[in-house]
């Protein structure tokens, strides 16, 4: 038997997997989901198979993708139809009760609206002159990914990153979680731009503004459908008039997301690509095993918040607690031993598919990445750039240590 242990991570065997995952799979959230996950499961494997033997991966526009944007227009159409079929119901039908109705579809259409959405309150946004070199970094990693920079980049203590768009003009935004940031070493780092970037060329169409929109009016529509709990006898007549039309919804909803699903783990598969080729395909192996712990990273900063404030009840000072914060994290990561992240592995592998039905699971990903050419770095940072970029955070680092720490 070969036990693994380390007091901080789970106990387990090597030889035989013994408590790889102690913890239960996450259960789904309902029909939607359980349907979304076998979907992924079915296509997984094959579309690694494609992605591996294709040596020039590229978006493509499928048939697939063609009958979901046709899809998507048909619901915002009905959108379309409800706000014209309330005006015409309000304005032509006085003296009546058709107002009230023609009200209703109004009020339904105002829910179902295209939404645009704002700039994070809650986080620090950086603008091109609060970060030059940082922008400019973006701007070089755009350029070999075959796009354009971004607009704005909020900064959280996320043990993520994301890139989305904001606004009517629908500006771009990158969002750099510090939880995962500064577990990474400037090679990762350019990898995970490359990554991120590598959405806005590949054309996420799930974040499109119709698709998008789409999937937003079909939740919406769930949510006003949705079933009442403990009805009383007129509350079950109306959960049986709800029956038919939740179920439509349900069903073009789950159509949407199996024309769009092979497309959007393709597109993680190309931002893989991308990352390769900006930061190198080793940084890129090495941003896929930091995603495999991330979750540890949170507990740890988790766990500094908690002691800070253990320190403050017990009347001990704790200040300048945040001066160290990310050292800290990255010293933790740098302990985490191999075999920890070899469970980690295992623990993707055993989940497969189900873990996210829009990501393929990390270890495919891994290995997707060291099974093609490996490539070096295009993109590189001297000594003294990585300075500059560390000046020009500093201030946001210091921000959000201090949230986190104060349990923001």
């Amino acid at each position: 038997m070969e036990i693994r242990t380390d007091h901080r991570f789970v106990a387990w065997c090597a030889a035989c997997d013994w408590n790889v995952d102690p913890g239960e799979p996450e259960e789904p959230g309902g029909r939607l989901d359980t349907l979304r996950r076998r979907l992924a499961g079915e296509h997984g494997e094959r579309l690694l198979a494609e992605v591996t033997t294709d040596e020039l991966l590229r978006p493509r526009r499928d048939a697939a993708s063609v009958l979901a944007l046709a899809l998507a227009l048909a619901v915002h159409g009905f959108t379309a139809a409800l706000l014209a079929g309330g005006v015409l119901l309000v304005v032509l039908g006085w003296g009546s009760a058709l107002p009230v109705l023609g009200a209703l579809c109004l009020f339904i259409g105002w829910l179902l609206r295209p939404r645009f959405p704002r700039l994070p309150e809650d986080e620090q946004v950086l603008y091109r002159a609060d970060a030059p070199e940082l922008f400019a970094l973006i701007d070089e990693v755009a350029g070999v990914v075959g796009t354009t920079g971004v607009h704005a980049v909020a900064v959280n203590a996320d043990a993520n990153a994301s890139v989305s768009t904001y606004g009517l003009r629908r500006r771009r935004l990158l969002t750099i979680g510090l939880g995962l940031w500064e577990m990474l070493d400037t090679g990762q780092r350019i990898a995970l731009l490359g990554h991120e970037l590598g959405h806005y060329a590949n054309g996420d169409t799930r974040q499109g503004v119709v698709l998008g929109n789409a999937l937003q009016s079909l939740h919406t529509w769930y949510y006003l459908l949705s079933r009442i709990e403990r009805p009383t006898l007129p509350e079950t007549l109306l959960n049986a008039c709800y029956l038919a039309p939740r179920s439509v919804v349900v069903a073009v909803a789950t159509a949407l997301d199996h024309l769009t699903l092979r497309a959007t783990q393709r597109g993680e598969y190309l931002a893989d690509s991308f990352a390769a080729r900006c930061g190198s395909t080793a940084a890129a192996v090495g941003l896929m095993d930091a995603l495999l712990v991330s979750d540890s990273a949170s507990a740890t900063l988790l766990r500094e918040s908690n002691a800070l404030r253990s320190h403050r009840s017990g009347g001990r000072a704790a200040g300048g607690a945040e001066s160290g914060l990310w050292e800290r994290l990255a010293a933790h990561v740098e302990s985490i031993p191999a075999s920890e992240y070899e469970r980690q592995r295992r623990r993707s592998a055993l989940r497969g598919h189900s873990v996210d039905s829009t990501h393929p699971p990390t270890h495919l990903r891994r290995s997707r990445l060291q099974a093609v050419a490996a490539l070096p770095a295009t993109v590189t940072v001297d000594s003294a750039r990585d300075a500059a970029l560390r000046a020009e955070l500093s201030g946001a680092r210091g921000l959000v240590a201090r949230r986190v720490l104060n349990g923001g």
